[in-house]
């Protein structure tokens, strides 16, 4: 089976509690299973938790009589988080070092990989602990973070994220005034912005700003699951045309016409690929499994079954040539072309 390259995945969670490991752990990934799954490149997400989620790495103020918590407060709790979750993959890394080596550019990937390391590239799962300053962009890009997702499921400094519109409503509007500045400067810095999660009309605003190109890192066909995390035919075609690519995201709910569905197939995997390599041709697919981000029966639930997506595509009629495209060399394109 082909090395693969998976953009989007929450395993960095580990490290929200005290001794979390990377090596060997009971979540979807770790270093023992990435490396058997042939593994050339992961992107470890650090998932923004909300205000009241289960996730605490360290007590929040008391809300208010209103209900809200102090701004200032909040943001530093941010801070606490990102640093927690970065210093715990800086530990592992340099406990595994002859397996496992952070990378922040496509030279490092070719090192890495020269030297028979996974390569771990961070990013932000919504840029909410931006907070409208630029210098947070920079900040965030010299702590090693090559990625942001602009938006999870609230809007934020960047625009207005992606509701599914049964459930939360309208998609709104898209990106604010500092998130269209954002993308230039992220650009200019050479840090990959991604439109998962973020509404349709911020992913056209994207399009039309951005100047390398830019991803969907864990994002399906809408044609194939009318979930609005999913991308339209339109968007797909507008996404390759710019270079850019889009991670198939292993979610049952991403994957199956009842966006309530608790499974996940590879053969519904391939279905989903076919159907964007035929919108969008064969450079705009890559990997964004959103492992220990999603829950359901899944076929696919850890990096050693990887290969039963390779069987599965070929089932589905891919080429050699396409089958190394989706599994690592348009996402190895976008890193050289959008980082540098």
């Amino acid at each position: 089976m082909q090395d693969y390259i998976d953009m989007h995945c929450d395993t960095l969670l580990v490290f929200a509690d005290e001794g979390g490991s990377l090596y060997e752990n009971q979540m979807k990934i770790d270093i023992r299973r990435l490396k058997k799954g042939g593994c050339l490149a992961q992107f470890f997400a650090i998932w923004m938790p909300d205000e009241d989620a289960k996730i605490q790495v360290k007590v929040l103020p008391e809300k208010d009589e209103d209900g809200k918590r102090p701004e200032s407060e909040l943001a530093l709790w941010d801070e606490f988080y990102i640093e927690k979750l970065i210093s715990g993959i800086k530990r592992e890394v340099s406990l595994h070092g002859d397996e496992i080596a952070l990378a922040g550019s496509y030279g490092d990937l070719k090192r890495n990989e020269a030297d028979k390391k996974i390569s771990a590239f961070l990013t932000l799962e919504d840029g909410r602990a931006v907070r409208g300053k630029l210098e947070n962009l920079k900040r965030f890009y010299d702590m090693g973070i090559r990625l942001i997702t602009l938006t999870w499921n609230h809007d934020n400094c960047f625009g207005r994220a992606n509701y599914r519109d049964a459930v939360y409503g309208s998609r709104g509007s898209g990106l604010s005034a500092f998130g269209k500045e954002a993308v230039a400067y992220m650009n200019a810095l050479g840090m990959i912005v991604d439109v998962s999660h973020l509404s349709d009309e911020g992913f056209y605003d994207v399009a039309e700003l951005c100047a390398r190109p830019f991803v969907a890192s864990h994002s399906n066909a809408r044609a194939l699951a009318d979930c609005s995390r999913n991308m339209s035919d339109d968007m797909i075609r507008l996404l390759a045309e710019k270079g850019g690519v889009m991670g198939l995201n292993f979610a049952p709910g991403f994957l199956d016409e009842d966006f309530f569905s608790e499974h996940s197939s590879a053969a519904r995997m391939a279905a989903h690929a076919r159907h964007i390599l035929d919108c969008g041709g064969e450079g705009v697919l890559a990997l964004g499994s959103d492992l220990d981000g999603i829950t359901g029966d899944l076929e696919i639930d850890s990096p050693d079954k990887m290969y039963l997506l390779w069987e599965a595509l070929k089932n589905e009629g891919f080429t050699e040539r396409q089958l190394e495209l989706v599994m690592r060399g348009n996402a190895e394109r976008v890193i050289r072309d959008a980082m540098g």
